[in-house]
């Protein structure tokens, strides 16, 4: 069974319930952690995966795989972003200067500032906000000192045959090396913001800047970057301006479906290295 990317033995599922019944008094929490330890589900800095096996856990319990114990206090979920925007987003002044004399500046997004990235991307963004899944980095593109655009980089997604055929490595060194590919999850040019370039120089820039602030926050280096372009919506223009590749289109079924029938926007594969090894180090 292969939940979060993870394949679950017949023998960890057996622990799991076993120690619901032996534990009662353990927290959900308190079960994925120890779950991690012992059967050493570690992220890439060498912390317990204990987010991921919480959701796993749901998951599974969903499923009918495993029974888990009541939830103590309230619920844990995704955050979710106030239905009555604030006064901080409300729309800026109009930028129309061109592109190479701007003096473009990158915020990493902190607790502190999480509120307003996932305001703007509520707000102005045709996804609305969601919770990115897995490692992320967000970021706030500033031109002097005021917001013009957000990004959002996150966990990659678990297949997709373009970028799989492209890069040419076998399930399972996918499975061992896929968090040395990033996904960007979301890019929001705000709507009175009207310069032409800006995206693509924008692009180029932060593609530079990732890998460090990535191995500054994760202790690791991502290598290719992979983004999913709405076709009817977009052209990628932007992406292919800033040398990105495209790869070929999803097949608009979904991860979760088990239909022949696109059933999804389809979406074009696009893909950036952040280094010239990158097929080397995704491969090993």
């Amino acid at each position: 069974m292969r939940y979060c990317g993870r394949e679950f033995s017949e023998e960890e599922v057996t622990w799991i319930n076993e120690q619901v019944v032996g534990h009662p008094d353990w927290s959900r929490r308190k079960l994925s952690e120890t779950f991690c330890a012992r059967f050493s589900w570690y992220k890439p800095d060498g912390g317990l995966k204990a987010m991921s096996c919480r959701v796993a856990f749901l998951r599974m319990e969903r499923d009918g795989v495993i029974c888990l114990p009541t939830p103590k206090g309230k619920p844990a979920g995704p955050p979710r972003v106030k239905t009555q925007v604030s006064l901080l987003t409300e729309p800026g002044h109009a930028l129309t200067r061109p592109a190479g004399q701007l003096d473009i500046e990158f915020e990493v997004v902190t607790k502190r500032s999480s509120r307003l990235w996932n305001e703007y991307i509520e707000r102005y963004h045709y996804l609305g906000y969601t919770t990115l899944p897995g490692a992320q980095l967000r970021y706030f593109v500033l031109v002097d000192g005021e917001i013009v655009a957000l990004l959002g980089f996150s966990a990659a997604a678990w297949k997709t045959a373009p970028r799989d055929d492209m890069i040419g490595w076998t399930p399972e060194e996918r499975e061992r090396n896929l968090r040395y590919v990033v996904n960007n999850s979301r890019f929001l040019v705000l709507p009175w913001i009207q310069v032409r370039n800006l995206c693509s120089r924008i692009l180029s820039s932060v593609c530079r800047r990732l890998p460090d602030d990535w191995e500054q926050q994760y202790g690791y280096r991502p290598v290719l970057v992979e983004t999913f372009v709405q076709k009817d919506r977009f052209s990628g223009a932007c992406y292919k301006a800033s040398n990105w590749q495209y790869v070929g289109d999803t097949t608009g079924r979904g991860k979760l479906s088990r239909s022949s029938k696109a059933t999804k926007p389809i979406k074009g594969v696009y893909l950036f290295p952040l280094s010239r090894r990158f097929q080397e180090v995704v491969c090993a």
